[in-house]
């Protein structure tokens, strides 16, 4: 199998420094005297040489890292995954049995740290010599594979079938148990960095990072010139002690202390312990007469008035006497056009418009000249947050 080195569409690996760690513990997992003990194995029709159980792997990390089962198994799952150690016995299942199941260490070329390129052509040399060994069954996903490849690198597709037939007819001349192995330590390369659909993508890097922990370029004074600048930016930064946020946690905890019912009973009884429903029938949404623990949490900010339904119907009657209904008639229209459908949000933000910010409105709010610029010129192209700087000015508004 020919591998070449490639960009792979990402520059930088995030992962660089853990699968670093992971390789010293595979070193040490080698190491003839304290490492992993391997000997020769049957497998079907052959004997395997260097082969190790499944079962010892995970005593050995188990007692090496003194980790307990669990982890050690999770462990070297990920050895499997990360491709630092292929199965013998089911190539498709990239995880640890902790069993009698038979495992191999990979060659270290081909380690991620190598950082060599799955090159398209390898893979499409790989799916073809399968294809003829296997004569034509191949996976879905891999037919799939094959003909995109197909007409990707359509130009150089008589290489392809050359080098295939090239590396099977090669393969028939090795050891059976040579053939064994090889097939299975490509099987399980190509596994991971080409991930079948379904299966965990452990080599997935995700975005590419802005700047690599790695590398080791030469600091120039720009370079110096940001990182003093940062630090004079991180040091004026003013920052809470954490005596004080403590403090902040400890008076929160007590002031809803009363409203925690892990902690607190619920009153009259706790209905999840017995059969009476007269908790849910107090707390009910709206309610005729609200508990006195209901109202007393209105009273602790703004903020829990307006989520409880029997608490905004009051603030309601009372904004009604002051005048200022549609305050709160505009909020509670803001936050249905924030969650509700987004089939209807065009029809709604039209509405709200309509009803609470066009000129001579039935209910028209009153908004300062930059919150409302910004609001029209967003109406034109309405979506759930368009309205977030007048609802926030509203409610502000209704707070004081």
């Amino acid at each position: 199998m020919t591998i070449q080195r490639g960009d792979q569409g990402q520059r930088y690996r995030p992962r660089m420094a853990f699968l670093k760690k992971l390789e010293v513990l595979m070193v040490e997992m080698q190491d003839p005297k304290s490492g992993i003990k391997m000997q020769t194995q049957k497998v079907t029709v052959c004997d395997i040489p260097h082969a190790m159980f499944g079962i010892d792997i995970l005593q050995w990390l188990a007692q090496r890292l003194q980790i307990t089962n669990e982890e050690a198994l999770n462990l070297g799952c990920l050895f499997i995954q990360y491709g630092y150690i292929y199965p013998l016995q089911s190539p498709k299942n990239l995880t640890l049995r902790p069993d009698s199941s038979l495992y191999r260490f990979q060659t270290p070329y081909f380690w991620p740290t190598q950082q060599w390129a799955a090159d398209d052509t390898d893979y499409a040399i790989f799916l073809a010599k399968k294809n003829i060994k296997r004569k034509g069954v191949l996976e879905e996903y891999e037919k799939e594979h094959y003909n995109m490849l197909n007409q990707k690198i359509n130009h150089k597709w008589d290489f392809v079938i050359m080098q295939a037939t090239q590396q099977y007819r090669t393969g028939k001349d090795r050891k059976k148990e040579d053939r064994y192995a090889l097939d299975c330590q490509e099987n399980a390369y190509w596994l991971v960095h080409r991930t079948p659909p379904g299966m965990l993508d452990s080599l997935d890097y995700g975005l590419d990072r802005a700047t690599d922990p790695l590398e080791d370029t030469k600091k120039t004074m720009e370079f110096y010139r940001k990182e003093i600048m940062y630090c004079q930016q991180a040091i004026a930064k003013t920052r809470v002690k954490s005596s004080v946020s403590v403090g902040g946690i400890v008076k929160y905890c007590e002031q809803f202390r009363s409203n925690d019912y892990l902690i607190s009973p619920c009153l009259p009884n706790n209905p999840w312990q017995s059969d009476d429903i007269d908790f849910w029938e107090l707390n009910a949404k709206l309610v005729e007469v609200p508990t006195k623990a209901r109202v007393e949490r209105w009273a602790l900010n703004f903020s829990e008035l307006m989520r409880d339904p029997k608490g905004r119907q009051n603030f309601q009657l009372f904004l009604k006497k002051e005048f200022s209904g549609e305050n709160l008639g505009f909020w509670e229209a803001c936050e249905d056009l924030k969650y509700g459908d987004q089939s209807k949000v065009k029809e709604k933000a039209e509405e709200i418009y309509k009803t609470f910010l066009a000129p001579g409105a039935r209910r028209w709010i009153n908004i300062d000249g930059t919150t409302m610029g910004i609001t029209v010129r967003g109406l034109k192209h309405p979506h759930r947050y368009v309205l977030d700087a007048a609802q926030t000015h509203i409610y502000m508004l209704m707070k004081k």
